[in-house]
């Protein structure tokens, strides 16, 4: 983190960010013992500093908290795809909306399967977008069959929408994971 480039920590040791400290410290070992250098197998003494360090700032509670706020504030930015002065209408900001979505929701099956939903209040916080506005836009991709809504509330990408995320990556030839930073500076 002191070079200036933000490193995500919960993403480099594979956690939530809602893990407990205990799950941070199994995870960590379990990680450590796999990429240690001396593991002729995995090693990997790139991978082994980067959970090193990762574990250090997260297995304390004060520094965890200096990070998480961190870590909040580089993930708003990350996804924030709209300038708030003119971003609410228009075919085009309705459009950049469904790319976000789509976006966010590809992200987060391949980054995270075993949790792959996402809330209103996510998208909200992620896009910058209030909930109002990201109504038509949710309406939109659950008829055309592009995510689903499961009964918690929590939104879900479906294979069409995965194939409509790629084919606007296509089009704008960018990477689906990097599809809401595209669609920042169109």
């Amino acid at each position: 983190m002191t070079s200036g480039t933000f490193i995500d920590f919960y993403e480099a040791l594979q956690i939530s960010p809602n893990a407990d400290p205990e799950t941070v410290h199994r995870v960590f070992r379990i990680l450590a013992q796999r990429y240690h250098p001396d593991n002729p197998e995995t090693g990997d003494s790139a991978v082994f500093r980067l959970i090193s360090e990762a574990y250090e700032v997260l297995k304390e509670a004060q520094s965890r908290a200096a990070y998480d706020v961190h870590h909040r504030d580089t993930r708003r930015l990350t996804w924030r795809i709209f300038d708030q002065s003119n971003s609410a209408q228009g075919v085009e900001a309705e459009r950049r909306k469904r790319q976000g979505v789509l976006s966010l929701l590809y992200r987060k099956r391949v980054m995270q399967p075993d949790q792959p939903g996402m809330t209103l209040k996510d998208f909200e916080e992620l896009l910058g977008v209030p909930k109002e506005h990201l109504e038509f836009t949710l309406w939109f991709l659950k008829e055309n069959q592009c995510l689903t809504r499961a009964d918690n509330g929590r939104h879900f990408i479906t294979i069409k929408g995965v194939e409509m995320a790629e084919e606007m990556c296509a089009e704008r030839r960018t990477d689906p994971m990097l599809l809401t930073a595209a669609a920042r500076v169109a």
